[in-house]
């Protein structure tokens, strides 16, 4: 299943996620910080959907209240349906 989520809050517009029976296959963030996001990309590729969300869910970027990996963790929760 290939999810869509537009980000709210960042510099990164939009989030595409594959993911197979709850595991990150592929993952590409438009916008943001691009060297820091494909090292994002490249870090959760492979991981368990779950396990990311509960290490990203919550980090803030300077004065916002949220952050692109926030964004993330909020992205794979719909995509899982929670």
């Amino acid at each position: 299943m290939i999810y869509t989520y537009k980000t709210h809050g960042v510099c990164s517009r939009e989030m595409r996620i594959e993911l197979e029976d709850g595991v990150i296959k592929d993952i590409e963030i438009i916008g943001g910080c691009n060297g820091n996001l494909k090292g994002i990309c490249a870090l959760v590729k492979g991981c368990k959907a779950e396990e990311v969300i509960l290490k990203l869910k919550g980090l803030t970027c300077g004065y916002k209240n949220t952050s692109c990996p926030d964004q993330l963790a909020i992205a794979l929760g719909q995509a899982l349906g929670k």
